[in-house]
């Protein structure tokens, strides 16, 4: 079982990584930063529509300020959506805005409304963590998903990732008849195999949704990750496979009924495949957020070492000892992959 036991330090943006943004239009001048929407002089529980606490606050402004920061909200929205074309602001309207007390970098919620139709969406303001940051930047380039984020100094912005949290999907949908549990646990150690390769830690059911999409005989699953805190930070390689976290268990049960071990191996390859394809075909961007990642500290040595000889004891390859950081490891795993390198573990028993 996977218990990850103290809470995990933020980690500034160095310099290398700021060059990367800068190169790639990640870093871009914004209208607003996280420390603005701090000035709030009230706020009070946010209750969903069962009557049940969220643990949100909707948090509210002085009327001198509000005008002001909705409007910078909305220049936001358009730079995540529209390019920056402010045209799209004509018919938004900021409806609320919500701020997560428990969470590691505290994040707002916006939630923005179009008024001719009632559509709505979100995005979320947050402090900007280099872990984070590396890892949003990771699963860009090397899973199925594209992410949409944007950086300003120690401000970080993310459109909202669709999909139902995993721990809803587990009460409300596994027990579905219509669940194709086969398609769903095939999707379960593909997700389970990109966390594991770009060492992605964390990935409880609360840490992840999952996308139903129909399709023209069934429906399509995709499980995506939607925190990346824990990106390359923990020191037991059990952290980087969801398989071993209790809460995904309802999960991890019905790809032990539902498929064998040589066709979770299979899928396993398979997932690898796809990976290595999209480390070749980005290979020089890669490399140069993998520089960047192995030039600054992103965990404790501690916690280096310790992954590092589990990695090696995991894969029987003594060259993750010669890692000094926690990108080298990233990048041994990623050329592992390129090279076809076998795997050894599979569903626990």
């Amino acid at each position: 079982m996977a218990i990850i036991s103290k809470k995990k330090r933020p980690f500034l943006i160095k310099q290398p990584l700021r060059n990367y943004l800068m190169a790639h239009s990640r870093e871009i001048k914004l209208p607003i930063r996280y420390t603005d929407l701090l000035r709030y002089n009230d706020s009070i529980p946010l209750i969903d529509k069962n009557n049940k606490d969220t643990f949100w606050e909707s948090v509210f402004y002085p009327q001198a300020d509000m005008m002001e920061i909705h409007n910078s909200l909305k220049k936001i929205y358009a730079i995540l959506k529209a390019n920056g074309d402010l045209s799209v602001m004509k018919h938004l309207f900021v409806d609320r805005i919500d701020l997560c007390v428990y969470g590691n970098t505290q994040p707002f919620r916006i939630r923005i409304v179009n008024e001719i139709n009632d559509n709505f969406d979100y995005f979320y303001i947050k402090n900007a963590d280099a872990s984070r940051v590396y890892g949003l930047e990771l699963e860009h380039l090397l899973s199925p998903n594209r992410i949409n984020y944007v950086v300003n100094d120690s401000t970080l912005i993310e459109e909202h990732i669709l999909g139902i949290p995993g721990d809803q999907f587990i009460k409300f949908y596994l027990n579905d008849k219509r669940l194709n549990r086969i398609r769903f646990a095939k999707e379960f150690v593909k997700f389970n195999e990109r966390c594991f390769v770009r060492l992605l830690g964390d990935m409880h059911a609360n840490n992840f949704v999952i996308d139903m999409t129909p399709d023209f005989e069934d429906v399509n699953y995709r499980i995506r990750a939607i925190d990346f805190d824990q990106q390359s930070y923990e020191g037991r390689k059990a952290i980087y496979l969801p398989q071993y976290f209790k809460r995904n268990n309802p999960l991890i049960n019905i790809g032990l009924e539902c498929l064998s071990p040589p066709t979770v191996k299979q899928y396993q390859k398979e997932e690898r495949s796809l990976i290595a394809r999209r480390y070749k075909a980005s290979k020089d961007i890669i490399n140069q957020l993998l520089n960047a990642m192995s030039s600054v500290e992103l965990a404790p040595k501690e916690n280096l070492f310790s992954l590092r000889d589990e990695l090696a004891h995991h894969y029987k390859d003594t060259d993750f000892l010669q890692c000094s950081s926690m990108g080298e490891l990233v990048r041994h795993s990623l050329e592992r992959v390129l090279n076809g390198g076998e795997d050894h573990y599979t569903f626990p028993k």
